[in-house]
């Protein structure tokens, strides 16, 4: 899978220190999903009020990355990175420290956390300059695993706020945040080769640009899947199957993993076979496997398995889309990678509030994952319109040695 060529290329203390900066990033960014049933049974708060509250990082994330992607071009990405961290453990200390005893209390939080979604608009550009086009479906799939990180967060939230109660496990949380502030202040470099400075009016024509509004449709169904999925399933497994917070937390973290280490090898699979073929194949798995869960399986684990599949493929069409970006978008990439990377959070929000609301509004998840599935449905109608205009002109062979 790993080739000797990429080996040889880029900068590897950057890639790791990139990957494990958006990990603990995004296990701060979805760490109120695993807390909600516990924050719900001391607060009393209503069904409503808890998808609410496990939304709001995901709304919040999607907002602050832009405004984070043109600080990276108009700056550099390791001292956005830099501040970035250090604003996510200043969030984290006064979660721990302060009084979280309303739910208006608790939204501010959730909004606050939201800056720990914007680490994608850092970690990609920063991965993305030091590696060449053949390369950056596999380096970017790296640098962008970090949904590995709302596996911890499932893994471990659920268990430690039974021990020591929900609130000092924001105090925790630092612990891994500031270990991987350590790693990035030793071991992350800005590439040599940083785009020129464009004035910050320039980056609207990003917006005016088609390609971009169908790359943020297409990471807005892949990577906002991941995110609500990885935010909503803990409720999701104790209200359908009335598993304990604890066992919910376990099967999200199983259907979270397979979304996050698989992230790479879509990257890998965009370079080979082209992110386009990639993604064809993959929403194709998608909307058939969220079709399937819809349907209800009466057993827990049946429905973990497909929900493992579902992830799978998103995970792995993430990893797609963001091999395609950096080569539509040479000159822009941090603050396109900011309006892609936030359309992705504000699927997350859309979809964990689809999910949310059906619940509470029919007493089902039935109709918010099938109309889920409508949306993979809808990516793949998109792809099949820009596919061949896409390979006859900046992807064709003599812009780019890279497969589209």
């Amino acid at each position: 899978m790993v080739s000797t060529s990429f080996l040889k290329s880029g900068h590897k203390p950057t890639l790791f220190s990139s990957f494990i900066y958006s990990d603990m990033s995004f296990m701060v960014w979805v760490l109120l999903g695993p807390l909600v049933i516990y924050i719900g049974q001391d607060l009393g708060l209503l069904a409503g009020q808890q998808y609410t509250l496990v939304a709001i990082p995901l709304l919040a994330g999607a907002l602050l990355r832009i405004p984070v992607g043109i600080l990276v071009d108009r700056f550099d990405p390791l001292r956005v990175g830099i501040l970035s961290q250090l604003t996510i453990i200043i969030v984290l200390f006064t979660a721990y420290s302060g009084n979280l005893q309303s739910v208006w209390a608790l939204y501010g939080l959730a909004a606050t956390l939201g800056i720990a979604g914007t680490s994608m608009a850092v970690a990609i550009p920063l991965t993305s300059r030091w590696y060449p086009d053949k390369h950056q479906g596999l380096a970017l799939g790296i640098a962008g695993a970090a949904s590995s990180g709302t596996v911890l967060a499932a893994l471990f939230a659920p268990s430690l706020a039974e021990l020591y109660g929900w609130q000092t496990v924001f105090g925790l949380a630092i612990i891994p945040v500031f270990i991987s502030l350590f790693l990035f202040l030793l071991l992350a470099k800005n590439s040599p080769k940083q785009p020129e400075t464009r004035a910050i009016v320039s980056y609207a024509k990003s917006l005016l640009d088609v390609d971009a509004w169908w790359f943020m449709l297409f990471y807005a169904m892949a990577f906002g899947g991941v995110i609500a999925l990885a935010s909503i399933l803990v409720l999701f497994f104790h209200e359908q199957y009335q598993l304990t917070p604890v066992d919910a937390g376990y099967f999200t973290a199983a259907c979270v993993l397979a979304g996050s280490i698989l992230r790479p090898f879509g990257g890998w699979l965009a370079d080979n076979w082209g992110g386009i073929r990639s993604m064809q194949i993959l929403y194709s798995v998608v909307a058939v496997s969220l079709f399937l869960v819809g349907l209800t399986p009466s057993s827990s684990l049946v429905t973990m398995m497909l929900l493992v599949i579902t992830m799978a493929a998103l995970g792995m069409a993430s990893g797609a889309v963001f091999q395609l970006v950096p080569l539509r978008f040479r000159h822009q990439v941090g603050a396109t990678t900011g309006m892609v990377g936030a359309a992705g959070g504000l699927g997350g929000f859309i979809l964990a509030s689809l999910l949310g609301q059906s619940k509470v509004l029919s007493g089902e998840f039935q109709l918010g994952f099938f109309i889920f599935a409508g949306f993979a449905v809808l990516c793949l109608l998109g792809i099949r319109q820009v596919k061949m205009r896409w390979r006859t002109t900046w992807g064709a062979g003599d812009m780019t040695s890279a497969r589209v």
